[in-house]
């Protein structure tokens, strides 16, 4: 009789088990956002006692058209090298619109790296940064400009 409750407690304990990693785990699916924007840098001056380093500041404002509608603004730190075509950049920006619909805001932090006029660059959503609809918001932007200098996005992104 010992061993018969024994199996029934663990069985309850299974189900119990299952069933709050059903309830916290929500359905994602990817979703796929494109469209253009219009992007100003503006150059700042640089950290005074900073200036042998050759990092460049700048500033970011941008506007977003298509399924991401809304605007950002942040700070990019970039150098580059000796060699023609090849540096790097960090950024962070705040955006802010709607996103399919959603309204809210989120982060997206940048890292590049050009290796003689060949990019690669990261784009992605801060965890945990996506405030109104879009609370839970995940993902990676990819930047297409093309050879007149015209800037768009494709936007990969998960909400819960």
């Amino acid at each position: 009789m010992h061993s018969r409750h024994i199996r029934a407690a663990a069985i309850m304990l299974t189900l119990a088990l299952t069933a709050a990693a059903h309830a916290t785990s929500k359905e994602t699916t990817i979703m796929h956002a494109s469209g253009d924007f219009d992007v100003k840098m503006g150059p700042q001056p640089t950290t005074p006692g900073f200036e042998a380093t050759g990092v460049g500041r700048q500033t970011i404002d941008k506007h977003f058209h298509g399924d991401l509608e809304g605007s950002s603004q942040g700070e990019m730190l970039a150098t580059m090298t000796e060699t023609q075509g090849s540096g790097a950049y960090v950024a962070l920006e705040k955006v802010s619109g709607t996103l399919h619909g959603k309204r809210g805001t989120f982060i997206f932090v940048h890292s590049a790296t050009m290796h003689r006029g060949v990019p690669d660059w990261s784009v992605k959503v801060v965890p945990d940064s996506g405030t109104g609809e879009l609370v839970g918001l995940s993902g990676a932007m990819v930047i297409h400009i093309d050879e007149k200098g015209k800037h768009t996005y494709t936007f990969d992104y998960e909400l819960p």
